[in-house]
């Protein structure tokens, strides 16, 4: 096997484990894409003689590469797009394979992750995710350890978020939000109607309907009926803890969307509040619900 074909077999063994550090670095699949060739093209111009640790310098080329587009997005203040094609006509990743990609990190936690600052984002990823040493992260960030450590416990703080209700009525309202969730998916009117109290009110702002104008739906039917009739939504849904209460998150390949807040009064919904409007979420803070 000459060089070229034993450099490529090593870095076909780590490739999956970059593109999972890319994709949960930058939250876009044809970004992490993006991000893995950079390392290949990298790996191929070094002096791999000297490479003792492969996985280990992969891992430290992949997060610098990261770091740069996440800075640079930064400072242009612009969102990853994934536009259907490279610049060189090659085809951008498939939107299916992106909602399943998002799916599988989690909606709420990508969503959080973009609320960061790159190097939180990369010092919570690497350590929390990766099991990447403080140690080794601090280069990156030319930080010491204890300063990459703080980071990343700054970054976790987030993303756990804090609830102001006891943890038995947060497990309570998550179960009646969940029910809310698996009923809209799966088209079960009945029990849509069950689950809310009969007089709901649930109110949307002008950013979330097809109308443009604020919509408000009172009534247990025709609030259930109202989430049926945006049941195709519903995949891109997930729970979240919505400034310290369980709601819902859309989040279209990770990028929020809107929040849906939930009130709700003896396992009964008795409002449901949806905020699209990009000033509104700017002010909603949204963590991760731990796992059940």
């Amino acid at each position: 096997m000459d060089e070229s074909s034993r450099l490529l077999a090593r870095f076909e063994e780590d490739r999956t484990r970059l593109r999972a550090v890319a994709y949960r670095m930058l939250g876009s699949a044809s970004e992490a894409d993006d991000a893995v060739q950079e390392t290949w093209l990298r790996l191929d111009r070094a002096d791999t003689g000297e490479i003792e640790n492969p996985s280990g310098w992969l891992t430290t080329v992949i997060a610098r590469v990261c770091l740069n587009m996440l800075r640079t997005r930064a400072s242009r203040r612009e969102d990853p797009l994934d536009t259907g094609v490279h610049g060189d006509g090659a085809a951008r990743v498939d939107p299916e394979e992106e909602a399943v990609l998002a799916d599988s990190v989690g909606l709420a936690l990508l969503v959080v992750l973009d609320t960061l600052t790159p190097a939180e984002r990369l010092a919570f990823v690497l350590h929390d995710m990766f099991a990447v040493p403080f140690e080794e992260i601090a280069p990156l960030l030319e930080r010491t350890p204890a300063a990459a450590r703080q980071l990343a416990s700054r970054a976790r703080r987030r993303v756990k978020g804090a609830s102001p209700v006891p943890d038995a009525d947060v497990a309570r309202r998550r179960r009646v939000v969940e029910a809310f969730l698996a009923a809209s998916r799966g088209g079960n009117f009945e029990a849509l109607v069950a689950l809310l109290d009969s007089d709901v009110i649930l109110r949307a702002d002008r950013a979330a309907g097809p109308s443009r104008a604020p919509i408000t739906l009172r009534g247990a039917r025709n609030v259930a009926q109202g989430a049926s009739v945006a049941a195709e939504r519903v995949r891109f849904t997930q729970p979240a803890l919505i400034d310290g209460s369980p709601g819902l998150v859309m989040a279209p390949g990770g990028r929020l969307f809107l929040v849906l807040a939930f009130t709700i009064v003896d396992d009964k919904v008795t409002g449901i509040d949806i905020i699209a409007d990009a000033e509104r979420l700017g002010r909603v803070e949204v963590a991760v619900l731990d796992a059940p």
